[in-house]
């Protein structure tokens, strides 16, 4: 899997190298700053990105604007964002297009290889992996929307949701059976007024409902 990573830390940058180097990925360039990232995407066509917030020269949101155009002008490149901090706002901005392919992490979880190497191959095929910890605040932000119809369990299978988890996953984590989950999501679906009409698509809107406090099902 080809990958360019942008981190500005020497270390972890070198870390992160090794890391994927010695588990199957394909490291083609690994870049201290946003505009190398640029330069290195437009140049190797990468199929996954790993990209930190805060980069040179400011050190304040240079990684996620790159993450951006990434976004725009490379669609098929999934990026996984990492962060030291939990930055809600980041994360909203990142996925209000569309929830495929897309990341983000705190730091903390790369210490974790198992979990950090299963997010990036989730993400690169096409999912979404997000921390539990922007999950968390992403939800106590959201106040008069369409999710506070759900009650405290269901708002759990969707915080799962956004992070990427599977039926089996969710059902895993909340110690209930897959049928349980089903029934909560399709709950979900309805008091978020998702039809059957929509398919599988259902999941990626009622994430989007989670995130943004919108869907397209209330933007037609």
């Amino acid at each position: 899997m080809r990958t360019v990573i942008a981190e500005d830390s020497v270390l972890l940058r070198a870390g992160l190298t090794k890391l994927l180097e010695t588990t199957g990925f394909e490291v083609v360039a690994a870049v201290h700053d946003a505009d190398a990232l640029l330069t290195a995407v437009e140049q190797h066509r990468p199929e996954l990105v790993i990209v930190d917030v805060r980069m040179p020269p400011s050190f304040t949101d240079e990684g996620i604007r790159a993450a951006l155009v990434i976004r725009q002008q490379w669609a098929d490149v999934a990026i996984m964002v990492l962060s030291q901090y939990v930055e809600e706002r980041y994360a909203a901005e990142l996925l209000a297009t569309r929830t495929t392919g897309i990341g983000y992490l705190l730091k903390d979880r790369v210490a974790d290889v198992e979990v950090f190497l299963e997010a990036l191959r989730r993400v690169a095929a096409g999912g979404t992996a997000l921390d539990p910890e922007v999950v968390a605040q992403l939800l106590l932000r959201r106040h008069g929307r369409p999710t506070d119809r759900l009650t405290a369990r269901e708002r759990e299978v969707l915080s799962l949701m956004a992070e990427g988890r599977s039926n089996a996953g969710i059902a895993e984590c909340l110690v209930v059976s897959e049928s349980a989950v089903a029934k909560h999501i399709n709950s979900i679906f309805t008091k978020l007024n998702l039809s059957a009409a929509e398919g599988d698509h259902r999941r990626v809107l009622a994430v989007l409902h989670f995130l943004d406090g919108t869907g397209a099902a209330d933007r037609s």
